[in-house]
Formats: structure tokens, sequence, C-alpha cells
């Protein structure tokens, strides 16, 4: 008996074997069971989602006779009728399979539709299922438009696409679409365990999850790469296997990248990238590797429990998370990014790939390589490596950036070891390292000795920085301890400003509402309305609250009518009610409002803005720079923390 590849034989029969598209289900089986038949279908999609399948199923369930012969329109077919069995075998006279792509002109489609008038021979229903429909021409399409618009009651049309913009708009007007997605790796693996398990065929599962990863979406791409496997691992599925066949990047070249990314280390960098070469990997593979595995580090160091736990590299990601800030995961990914894209630029890949990965060395900061060196080293030594967050790492020993410390230019060797042994505080801004460096005359520009006197002592010994709440924001900024009788200038101390705002105004509230305090703008920035509801939300004025019968009513004034617009009102009570238990409505009236959340949410940044400019303005550093070297603050680059 002849073989039957995997994507046929398991080729789903009904709507309960369909995997991934639940939404189309849903709709075509309520559809089904309350007869409320459309006359034309679209189903668009990428390759390998279901369309063609989803035909054949609704077909039968238009036509299945069951299985005493009585049978009626079912969401549910038999399976066994004359009419189930011979769509399954692909020989039912009543419903016709066209393909678009080889029968795209006006006179094959008139043939079709001369046949349509003609009643179905042994079934209820005459099918025609076109795929590829965006292929027919435009002739083709209009000398359709009419039967497609107004068909005899025995026909039903089923269109298929995997590109709907090539469609006519008055091709798509006349159909019921439905978009099929494509199918989550997850749902893809699950379905490979169910058939592998069916056929008695051994298999590991991080090597179904990387088959789901290099079918994209495609269930049948992701059936057909499995009989592949099948056959190159002599019947059994091996992540080594899977690997070689595809020439999938193993992750502990990228691993390894990483680690010499946090040592500074550019000889291991070239070295991987030798190893990659010997082994004739894809560089752009792995590029497109890298950024998939920073992904899941920066993942990784905000939401550490959304790493799944049965992910081979977890253990690696989670440590990896704490070699590295957020700021340089971001860095990475984006020059991986761009990297990427311009490997077709580069004299060879191989000069493209390690130009990205000097690029991340060049651009790696100046205190993060000292740190990420020494954590380095402190994760090797650890038996049981555990992720931790650059922002809170420990202060480190001087003598464990030594690694780092070794592979720097002299002349900034010692301004690491300063960085790395100064206490857990704010140190100097790169502004500040540079005013020290020109005063030093290290860099050959030598600047004025009126400096105050503690600006030449080791960093240990200058004073901490003292932080100013502005608002509700910390911001750290260096006030003098000591006295500056050498100074001719003596900085002002940064002033402490309190910006108060003013308190939103608090509605008397009725009697049915207790437990609010009638704060309205505090109010709508808890409900879950999002849209025009949610801007109705934050731009309406409440005005009053009255009871009326079981009903309590909100008044609201709101600038703009087009607010009410798209159901948001009702949106916006129905939220209301859900949040108090209480059945409100809403009375509304156009005009000019003030106390609003988002005229709240406005002035709190305006103060905020404002403080944090009074707060540079001030700054003793600041004005240092501003009097000796004449700088300027850009206008625009003060943001608030």
């Amino acid at each position: 008996m002849s073989y039957q590849v995997l994507a046929r034989k398991y080729r789903p029969k009904n709507f309960d074997t369909l995997v991934g598209q639940e939404h189309v289900v849903r709709a075509l089986t309520h559809a089904l069971e309350q007869k409320r038949l459309h006359h034309a279908y679209l189903f668009t999609g990428t390759r390998g989602v279901g369309k063609t399948t989803l035909s054949r199923i609704l077909a039968k369930a238009l036509n299945c006779q069951g299985t005493d012969g009585s049978g009626d329109i079912t969401a549910h077919p038999c399976g066994v009728c004359d009419a189930c069995t011979a769509i399954d075998a692909g020989r039912f006279v009543d419903y016709i399979e066209m393909d678009a792509a080889s029968n795209r002109g006006v006179d094959e489609m008139a043939q079709l539709l001369e046949q349509a008038v003609y009643a179905p021979s042994n079934a209820r229903f005459k099918v025609y299922m076109i795929d590829e429909v965006h292929m027919l021409t435009s002739h083709a399409f209009n000398s359709m438009l009419k039967t497609l618009e107004e068909p005899p009651a025995h026909v039903k049309f089923i269109l298929a696409t995997t590109d709907p913009q090539k469609i006519p708009v008055t091709v798509l007007s006349r159909c019921l679409q439905f978009n099929l997605k494509q199918m989550p790796p997850g749902h893809i693996v699950s379905h490979l365990e169910n058939i592998l398990g069916q056929e008695q065929i051994a298999f590991e599962t991080p090597a179904l999850r990387l088959l789901a990863q290099g079918a994209q979406g495609s269930m049948r791409d992701a059936l057909s790469l499995t009989d592949q496997a099948i056959a190159y691992a002599a019947g059994k599925v091996t992540l080594d296997a899977v690997q070689g066949m595809l020439g999938a990047l193993d992750q502990s070249y990228l691993i390894s990248l990483l680690d010499a990314l946090a040592a500074q280390n550019g000889a291991s960098l070239l070295a991987v990238a030798d190893d990659m070469a010997a082994r004739s990997l894809s560089y752009s593979a792995a590029l497109q590797d890298l950024g998939t595995l920073l992904n899941r580090i920066a993942i990784a160091q905000t939401v550490p429990q959304a790493i799944a736990d049965d992910l081979p590299e977890r253990a690696e990601i989670l440590r990896l998370a704490g070699l590295f800030s957020a700021e340089d995961i971001q860095l990475f990914y984006q020059i991986t990014a761009h990297g990427r894209h311009e490997l077709g630029l580069a004299p060879d890949e191989y000069a493209g790939f390690t130009m990205t990965l000097l690029r991340m060395l060049a651009f790696t900061p100046l205190w993060s390589t000292a740190q990420g060196a020494a954590r380095t080293s402190a994760s090797s030594a650890s038996s049981a490596p555990t992720a931790q967050p650059a922002s809170s790492a420990p202060r480190l020993p001087a003598a464990a950036a030594a690694p780092a410390a070794k592979s720097l230019p002299a002349s900034v060797a010692q301004s690491v070891a300063r960085t790395v042994a100064a206490p857990p505080v704010k140190g100097p801004s790169p502004a500040m390292a540079a005013l020290a460096a020109a005063r030093s005359g290290k860099n050959g520009i030598k600047a004025p000795a009126a400096v105050p006197p503690w600006e030449d002592e080791p960093f240990e010994n200058q004073p901490k920085p003292a932080e100013v709440k502005i608002a509700g924001v910390a911001v750290h900024a260096l006030a003098p301890e000591r006295s500056q009788e050498a100074a001719p200038v003596a900085p002002a101390p940064a002033p402490v400003i309190h910006v108060v705002a003013a308190p939103a105004p608090v509605m008397q509230t009725s009697a049915a509402l207790p437990d609010w305090d009638g704060n309205w703008p505090a109010l709508v920035t808890q409900l879950p309305v999002r849209g025009v509801a949610h801007q109705l939300a934050i731009q309406s004025e409440l005005q009053a609250c009255e009871i009326e019968g079981d009903v309590l009513v909100m008044r609201l004034r709101l600038p703009l009518e087009t607010l009410l617009s798209a159901g948001s009102a009702d949106k916006l009570s129905a939220a209301l009610s859900e949040h108090f238990g209480k059945t409100i409505r809403l009375a509304t009236e156009i005009g000019a409002v003030s106390h609003t959340a988002f005229a709240q949410s406005q002035a709190d940044q305006a103060e905020r803005q404002q403080a944090a400019e009074q707060t540079m303005q001030s700054d003793p550093f600041v004005q240092s720079l501003i009097r000796e070297f004449g700088a300027t603050i850009v206008p625009g680059s003060i943001k608030p923390i």
C-alpha cells in the first residue's frame, strides 16, 4: 500500500478536529445550527492554515444526509453517509473545486456559471470552491458579479485566497469574509505530539518546538517538515536531527557571544564567528535567532515568570538577564536588527556579521562594561546562578573589574576602577567625567584652575548626591558640603521645590453610592474602557448624580458631540454599572468643561516638566558648566523622571 503523507492523512474531517481557527468554527457552527446560511463565503489566510479543509467541512455540513439517510443541515457532519465520504474522497459530483491560478480567464468562469443554474444531482446544495481566487482576471471577476450577488437557492460559493487585497471590493461586499489566523507554535507542537503518538513515533519536545518555529504559522508546513524529519532521523524525531536538517543554529553559539560581550572580550567574539564559519552556518539566521534570544532576555528582565519552564535555554536566559542592564539589551537588539538589514550591503556575510558584533562591543557603556565583567566572574563562580536585574546589583569590589579593565585602554582603566569601587549612589554623569579629564590635562585640554577644592580629590571623598523630592519624583543633585575659600564663585545649593497640585473637585454623591467619594477624574482612570468610550470618560465632567426609581442617573458635560459616537455612552454606562454593582444611566450635555481626568493629567505633566527644568537650571554642576565652558541646555531635552 502506498504511503500517505501526514498532511493528507490527518486532514481534519469536522469542526471538532480543526486546530487554531476557533473564531471561524464558532461563527460557522452557529450559522449552521440556526440555518442562517450565506450564499458566498470568503476564507483568507496564509498557506497551510485550513482554507481548503474548512471549505470541505462546510460542504459536508451543508449536504450531510445522516447515518440513516434522513439528516438535515448540521454543524456536526456524520462522516459516514454517501455525501460525506464522497467529499472526503474528492469525488462528489456537486462539490466542485476550481483552481483560479490555472483557470483564470473569463471563458472558464462563464463555463462554470452556466452549470450553476442546474439543480444538484444527488445533494442538497451545489457548492463551488474557487481556490486562489485573487488570480482571476478583471473580466472574470466582472462576469461572476451578478451570479455571486443573486445565485440560485441551491448554489453556495466558497472563495479562498492568500492575498485578499487583490480581490475587487465589489466581490468582497458580496461575501461573508473570514480571516484565518496563523497557527501559534503551541498549537502546532500539541498537534504534532498527538499525530506522532498515533503513529507510534518517538520524538523530543524541543525538536517539535523547532519544527513549529520553522513552519512559520503553517500547519501543513509543520507536517511536511515532520515527514522530512522522520525520514532524516530514520523513524524518530530528535533535536539534533531537526537542527541538522533545518540548518538551525545551536543556541550555545549565541550564549557564548553574549558572554563575550559581557566580558568585553573581542577575541572571544571573533572566535565564535570563526567557529560558525567553519561549520558553514548562516549568519542571517544567526542574527535572527540572536534577536529572538535578546527579546526573551528583555522579557526575563521585566517579567521573569513569563519565560516558559520547559524552554531549554531558560536557565541561561535568566543568567544573561542578570549580566546586562535593560538599556544594554535594547541597544543590542537594535544593532542586531540593523545588522541583519544591512547584511546584504556588506562585502560578505562574515564581514557584516563581525561588524555587527564589534558595533555592540564599541557601543557598550563604560560602567556597564565593568559591572558586566564582574557579574560574569561572580556567576561563573556560583553553583546556582539566579537572575538579578542590573539596576539592583550590589556594590562590587574594584578587583572584580580586573578582567574588563585589562581589555580597556590605559586612559580609561583607572576611571573604570574608580567607578566600580564607588558607593552605590548616582555617580558623576559623562559630562562630569569629561570635566575631570579636562582639568587633569589627560586629554590635552587644560581647564581653568578656579574649581571647587574637592574636584581633585578621590571620588569616594567627594560630596554625596542629595535627593530632592519634586512632585513625587526623586531628583539627584550635588549639594556642597564643605567650605570653598579657594573658589571665586561658590555654586548655590539645589533648591527644594514644592509643587502642590490643586485637588480635583469632589461631587456630592448620592445616598445610593455611600462608598464613593465623588471624585470623577480618579474613578474614570480605573474603568476598563477603550477607544471612544475611554475618551468620553476622561474628557467629561460630572455635574450631578440623581436617583430616578431604581436607576442612578449621572449627568455629564462633554466638550464635543463626537465623543458620543460608536455607542460610547452605552459602553461607559455598562462599565460604571459593573463597577458599582448598580444600574447607572448617563445623561449628557454639550458645554465647556474644566475639571476632567484629561485636564488633570495634562496639568500634572506640566508641573512635573516645570519642576524638572527648574531643578536642572539650579543644579550646581550645570551652573559650573555654563559658567566655565559656556555650555547651554538644549531646549526640549529635559524630561521628568
